[in-house]
């Protein structure tokens, strides 16, 4: 299970997650870390098949209309 936090989500659960060997990234640390687009963001976990798991209800959203992110 690969899993990427977005940019509300704290780094202390994502040391949480790293700690539990779960591979997980932070959007921090990737892309335009808190200037990323959701749709980049988005685009990255669908091309690395991650979970995202974010607080913003435009994820959830653009699941039911566009079905991305994929999970």
């Amino acid at each position: 299970m690969k899993i990427l936090c977005d940019v509300p989500i704290s780094f202390k659960l994502f040391t949480f997650l790293r700690s539990r060997k779960i591979e997980a990234t932070h959007v921090n640390t990737i892309l335009n870390s808190f200037y990323s687009a959701d749709k980049a963001i988005a685009a990255y976990a669908d091309h690395y098949d991650m979970i995202v798991i974010t607080k913003d209800v435009d994820f959830r959203n653009s699941y039911f209309i566009k079905k991305t992110p994929q999970s």
